[in-house]
């Protein structure tokens, strides 16, 4: 074998394997990314549930003689800054979690102080819309407990591919950077509960 060989197959050897190493990479960091994508429109659905939820709640309760119309002014107030965040899961930062947390833990405040007003007016017991929402309520708050827990389980794996070394090294250069995973909402051990208590003190 001619001796100039020797350093030619060298770096086609080193080249075959350093492709192989990029590939490897890249295609697995854009599964993982997908996955956190998909966990995140999750998230998104669960929490509009809630909204929507919320805004048939506002608009049952509204015919309720005397309510208290800052209560619900409170409540329609909150919901419309929390669906005013918007968030690319792509391009997601700790301080746009933070922010999103921050709104969605005012409108629970708002919803539980709606809540506690609505039981003073015993009448709504007897309405089927309100009992029907009362149901949906608590499966749509187990149904974002569940999809937040999937999206941080998502996360994991996606932020230990791109951080360990050497994929670190890659992931700098297409621009793979760690994505921040749920903390609970502040006020979180409070959280309210979707509960109605009507009547029994009468």
């Amino acid at each position: 074998m001619k001796k100039w060989l020797i350093p030619v197959i060298i770096l086609a050897v080193i080249a075959i394997a350093s492709y192989s190493w990029v590939k490897g990479f890249y295609n697995t960091a854009i599964q993982l990314n997908e996955n956190v994508s998909e966990s995140w429109g999750n998230v998104q659905t669960a929490y509009q549930r809630r909204s929507d939820l919320i805004g048939n709640l506002v608009n049952t309760v509204k015919g309720a003689a005397d309510f208290e119309r800052e209560t619900l002014t409170q409540v329609i107030e909150a919901r419309a800054k929390a669906t005013s965040v918007q968030i690319d899961p792509a391009n997601i930062t700790p301080e746009q979690l933070t922010q999103f947390n921050q709104v969605q833990g005012g409108l629970s405040g708002a919803l539980k102080s709606l809540l506690v007003t609505v039981e003073r007016y015993p009448d709504l017991k007897a309405n089927q819309n309100f009992l029907k929402l009362q149901d949906e309520l608590a499966s749509t708050e187990n149904q974002i407990l569940t999809a937040r827990t999937r999206f941080n389980e998502a996360t994991k794996p996606f932020n230990n591919h791109v951080k360990k070394f050497p994929n670190s090294i890659l992931a700098g250069i297409f621009d793979f950077g760690g994505k921040p995973y749920f903390d609970a909402e502040v006020g979180a051990e409070n959280a309210p509960e979707v509960k109605f208590d009507f009547g029994k003190n009468e």
